[in-house]
C-alpha cells in the first residue's frame, strides 16, 4: 500500500508564500480559507545578524487521524494511498474535526458551509503530476511522493537528510506522515 505524503526542507524554505498562493488558485479556495499556512519565526539573533525561519503547515496526512474519528457523517476519510480527504457533499459543516486536528490545518468555509483542508492536489497527483505547491516552490523545499517507495524522491530526500535531521510535528497518537528536514535550522531562545 502506498503512503503519499509531503515533506518540507526548512533549510530551503524562504517564506515566500508561493505555496499558499498557488494552493488557493489551484483548489479554488475562498478568501479567508487556507489549506496551507506559513508561520514566520523570528527574527532571532542580534542586529545586524538577524535570521528569519519559516514553518509551512498543511495537513500531515495522518495514519490514525482523529479528524476522521470525530466526523459524524463520515465526510472525513482516508484513501488507501494515505491521503486524508473531506467529501464536501457529505460534510454538514459541524466543525467537529477542526479542534480534533492537532496541527490547526482545517478551516471552515462560511460561503460553502463545509470544512476545507489540503488535499495534496489529488486532482493533479491522481494523474501522475505533482501538487501545485511543489511545482511552484522556488527553493525546491517541498517534496511529494510515496513513502513506501524507496526509489521515490521523497524517500531519497529523507534518507539523504538522515534520521537525526528529519522531524514530524507532535505525534499525539495520530501518526503524521508529513515530515520536516532541519539540518542547519536552530531555535534561539528569547531569554
Amino acid at each position: 500500500m502506498a503512503k503519499k505524503a509531503l515533506i518540507v526542507d526548512l533549510d530551503k524554505c524562504i517564506g515566500c508564500h508561493s505555496c499558499s498562493v498557488v494552493c488557493k488558485q489551484e483548489n479554488d479556495v475562498n478568501l479567508g480559507v487556507f489549506y496551507n499556512k506559513v508561520a514566520t519565526i523570528g527574527p532571532s539573533g542580534k542586529f545586524p545578524n538577524l535570521e528569519m525561519y519559516y514553518l509551512p503547515r498543511m495537513c500531515q496526512q495522518c495514519e490514525s487521524p482523529e479528524c476522521i474519528d470525530v466526523c459524524p457523517t463520515g465526510a472525513s476519510y482516508r484513501r488507501e494511498d494515505g491521503v486524508v480527504l473531506i467529501d464536501k457533499a457529505t460534510c454538514i459543516g459541524c466543525e467537529s474535526c477542526i479542534p480534533a486536528c492537532p496541527y490547526d490545518v482545517r478551516t471552515y468555509d462560511e460561503d460553502r458551509g463545509v470544512v476545507e483542508k489540503c488535499t495534496l492536489c489529488t486532482q493533479l497527483t491522481d494523474i501522475g503530476d505533482q501538487p501545485a505547491c511543489v511545482k511552484v516552490c522556488p527553493g525546491k523545499a517541498r517534496i511529494y511522493g510515496d513513502l513506501d517507495d524507496p526509489n521515490s524522491a521523497i524517500s531519497k530526500a529523507l534518507k539523504e537528510a538522515g534520521s537525526k535531521n528529519v522531524h514530524s510535528l507532535a505525534d499525539v497518537g495520530n501518526k503524521p506522515l508529513g515530515r520536516y528536514i532541519l539540518k542547519k535550522f536552530k531555535w534561539v531562545s528569547s531569554t
